[in-house]
């Protein structure tokens, strides 16, 4: 079974590949989740946050919206000792930041999911691509998202991350042509 070439990595980075990457995702929950995690990523392997991913899940009250947004300075720094996540301040308390604006935005759309899915058109954007090498950091969609949630003051947000963010939740779908989910879950 032929895979996009990063999912050779790992097992874990496999099974991901397998089940979520460019899955659609459309719920809000899941959706702060991805944003987190792609943000705790900015630096690091992909393979270390998905290692962490269940130790994060834990932390962060499997990351319950509400229960993150109101996160005090004593969980935070309870938080900055856990080995089980990336113990990086900046990094944590953006979390509590994207989660306050989170909640913000679900207040004035009515969902996260209706306010992000809004820059891919509420459609996923499938890419035809040959290789791992013809698939793009950014795009103008991922320029347009991470403008936005700047603008809103969410943090670790550049447009790098939006991108791969769009990949993981299945707002945009570059799952190599040769690859065996080339095509899956959108509907071709």
């Amino acid at each position: 079974m032929e895979r996009c070439s990063w999912a050779n990595v790992s097992p874990i980075d496999q099974t991901y590949h397998d089940e979520e990457w460019g899955v659609p995702v459309h719920d809000d929950r899941e959706l702060f989740e991805m944003l987190i995690l792609e943000g705790a990523q900015a630096g690091l392997s992909w393979t270390t946050i998905l290692k962490k991913r269940e130790g994060y899940r834990v932390a962060f009250d499997n990351f319950d919206i509400k229960t993150v947004a109101a996160y005090d300075e004593a969980k935070i720094a309870a938080l900055l000792l856990n080995p089980a996540i990336v113990r990086n301040k900046l990094k944590v308390n953006g979390t509590v930041t994207n989660a306050n604006l989170v909640l913000a935005i679900q207040k004035e759309y009515g969902s996260f999911d209706k306010y992000i899915w809004q820059f891919v058109g509420g459609t996923p954007i499938v890419n035809h691509r040959e290789s791992m090498a013809d698939v793009p950091t950014s795009t103008p969609e991922s320029d347009a998202m991470s403008k936005a949630l700047k603008k809103l003051g969410f943090k670790f947000i550049g447009t790098t991350i939006c991108y791969a963010y769009m990949q993981a939740t299945g707002m945009v779908n570059d799952h190599t042509k040769t690859c065996f989910r080339y095509g899956v879950d959108v509907g071709e």
